[in-house]
C-alpha cells in the first residue's frame, strides 16, 4: 500500500510538469521583472535594502554518520549522469539550452568534490531508468522517486530531497494550526485518491474532507473560502501561494509531514547495482556538500521559498 500511495504523488506531480513549470517561471522571472522596473524607476531615491526572507534548509544527513572519506572509482573516463529538462525547479533546461535545475547542480558540485569528471545528458524522463540499465549512463539525476521496486533493480544514495505534504489555510480566517481535535468537523480539500486524501482519513479522522478532481481546483475552492484548510504537496503548494493565482490569499498552517509510507522516500542519486563504489562515493560525497554549505546554497537558489 504505501509503495502505490508514494508512486501515486509522482505520478500526479510529474504529469503536471507544464504546469509547474508555468507556476515556477511566474515565480521567479515575474517577481524579477517588477523589481527591476521599480529599481529603474526609484533609481533617484535611496531605499533601505529589503530583509531577507528566512527560507526553512531540509537536513537530510545525519551528523554522527560520518565515516572516512570516499573516492571515486577511476575509471578514466567521465561519469555520466542522465536527468530530465522539464521538472523545474528539480531539473530543467536553462536559458542556454544546457541542463539545470537543484539536482542537476547538485551532481556537478558532488562530482568537484569527488575531483572527478562528469557529464549531464538530458533524456525524456520515463526513459531515465531503462537507459541506466543499458549503461548509456552511470548515475540518474531526476525526481525518480525511491520505492522497493526501483531498489530492487538499481542502488540510490540516501535522498536528497523530499516531497513534504502541508495545510495551507487563508490567512484571514485566524484558522489554528492542523491537528487531529483542531481538524474535527473543519473542511478540509485533497485531490481525490491521492495519498493526501488517504493520510488525511487516516490521522486526521473527524476532519470533513472535500475532494477535488485536481490541485488547481482545490486551491481556487480554497482561495474563494469554500473550504477553510487545503493538504496537499508542499512543493505545488508552494508555487501556488507565491504566486500570481493566488493574490497573496493563503499561507502555509502547520509543519511538514514526510511519513514514508505515504509520501515516499524521496529521491536520490540511482546507480547499477555492480557500481556500488561510485554510490558510496556519492553518498559520502552529499554528506561533504552539506557540512560545506555547497547545498544549503543551491537549495536556496532554487527554493527561495522553502517548501519545509
Amino acid at each position: 500500500m504505501g509503495s502505490d500511495l508514494s508512486i501515486g504523488v509522482h505520478c500526479a506531480t510529474t504529469t503536471t510538469s507544464a504546469s509547474i513549470l508555468y507556476r515556477w517561471m511566474q515565480w521567479l522571472i515575474v517577481p524579477a521583472v517588477i523589481i527591476s522596473l521599480t529599481n529603474v524607476a526609484s533609481a533617484q531615491q535611496p531605499t533601505d535594502p529589503a530583509p531577507t526572507p528566512s527560507v526553512a534548509i531540509p537536513n537530510f544527513w545525519n551528523p554522527r554518520a560520518r565515516g572516512e572519506r570516499v573516492e571515486a572509482p577511476q575509471t578514466g573516463r567521465a561519469v555520466r549522469f542522465m536527468t530530465d529538462d522539464e521538472f523545474p525547479p528539480l531539473h530543467f533546461a536553462g536559458p542556454d539550452g544546457m541542463p539545470t535545475g537543484f539536482a542537476v547542480e547538485l551532481a556537478r558540485a558532488v562530482c568537484d568534490r569527488l575531483t572527478i569528471t562528469c557529464t549531464v545528458q538530458a533524456r525524456r524522463f520515463d526513459t531515465l531508468l531503462d537507459a541506466l540499465a543499458d549503461k548509456q549512463g552511470d548515475v540518474v539525476a531526476a525526481a525518480v522517486p525511491l520505492t522497493a521496486g526501483l531498489r530492487a533493480r538499481f542502488l540510490a544514495t540516501r535522498p536528497y530531497f523530499r516531497w513534504p505534504a502541508r495545510f495551507v489555510a487563508r490567512k484571514d480566517r485566524g484558522l489554528p494550526a492542523p491537528s487531529a481535535s483542531a481538524l474535527a468537523g473543519r473542511s478540509v480539500g485533497i485531490v481525490e485518491g491521492s495519498a493526501h486524501e488517504a493520510y488525511l482519513k487516516a490521522y486526521f479522522p473527524k476532519a470533513t474532507g472535500k475532494t477535488f478532481t485536481d490541485l488547481s481546483a482545490a486551491e481556487s475552492a480554497l482561495k474563494r473560502g469554500e473550504v477553510e484548510y487545503l493538504f496537499a504537496d508542499g512543493l505545488s503548494l508552494a508555487l501556488w501561494l507565491n504566486g500570481q493565482e493566488a493574490e497573496g490569499c493563503c499561507a502555509y498552517s502547520g509543519g511538514d509531514y514526510l511519513e514514508n509510507r505515504y509520501f515516499g522516500e524521496g529521491i536520490g542519486f540511482v546507480t547499477r547495482t555492480e557500481d556500488a563504489a561510485l554510490a558510496r562515493a556519492l553518498d559520502d560525497a552529499l554528506q561533504r556538500v552539506w557540512d560545506d554549505g555547497k547545498y544549503a546554497e543551491l537549495y536556496l537558489r532554487f527554493f527561495p521559498v522553502s517548501p519545509f
